[in-house]
């Protein structure tokens, strides 16, 4: 979700680059590579690094007998079409389920749903071609925008989810939406209990799709 812009692609790309591009042998190891590509939320905006959505994830599927390493492909301020520009560049080969944590920005700025659907569209069918799980993760557009243009928004991600045959996991901030004291002062971003809520609803599905990976 936004808070600042970065100004250019190669910033956000570099931004996003460490977790994304860390070695995969030694984590491959551990387990299996998740990636979360997204915004603020899964960059930890406002967080200390351990109370990030990534290490948070990474704990919930631990507790569920889940061998893991979750890494973080996330920049503030991104919406769909940016993290369709840098998905090849902030996914590594090794992973094996993304996480599509895209579309927040896209509700905060007004975009035209048939352009997000676009760009969410593209990345499935690229990530298809790279043989990735995926797991598209929603956000839920509240009626206070318009009801037409919540409805139009809100049927991008179950109408994608059936057209290519991805998980869906229908709205990433469910819980903490409508709970401002599971959000930091901005009323946006989950605070460090927040993102506990997310994990651990979350990592049930995760844990799913990567019993199915090979």
């Amino acid at each position: 979700m936004a808070v600042s812009r970065i100004p250019s692609i190669s910033r956000r790309v570099l931004l996003a680059a460490p977790l994304a591009a860390l070695a995969a042998p030694a984590l491959a190891a551990r387990g299996k590579v998740v990636t979360i590509l997204g915004d603020s939320i899964t960059a930890g905006y406002g967080l200390a690094a351990g109370a990030a959505l990534p290490a948070q994830l990474h704990l919930a599927l631990e507790r569920l007998g889940a061998a893991n390493v979750v890494r973080g492909a996330g920049v503030s301020g991104d919406t769909s079409g940016d993290g369709a520009k840098r998905m090849d560049f902030s996914i590594a080969p090794d992973t094996a389920v993304v996480v599509v944590a895209l579309g927040g920005n896209d509700l905060l700025q007004g975009i035209d749903p048939k352009i997000t659907r676009a760009n969410l569209e593209r990345i499935l069918t690229r990530l298809k071609q790279r043989h990735m799980g995926v797991i598209l993760a929603g956000i839920g557009a509240p009626p206070e925008l318009g009801r037409g243009y919540a409805r139009d928004f809100n049927a991008v991600f179950s109408g994608l989810s059936k057209a290519h045959g991805v998980t869906l996991y229908p709205n990433l901030m469910a819980g903490v939406d409508r709970n401002p004291g599971l959000k930091q002062n901005d009323g946006i971003h989950p605070n460090a209990a927040g993102v506990l809520v997310i994990a651990k609803a979350l990592a049930p599905v995760v844990a799913k799709a990567l019993a199915a990976r090979p």
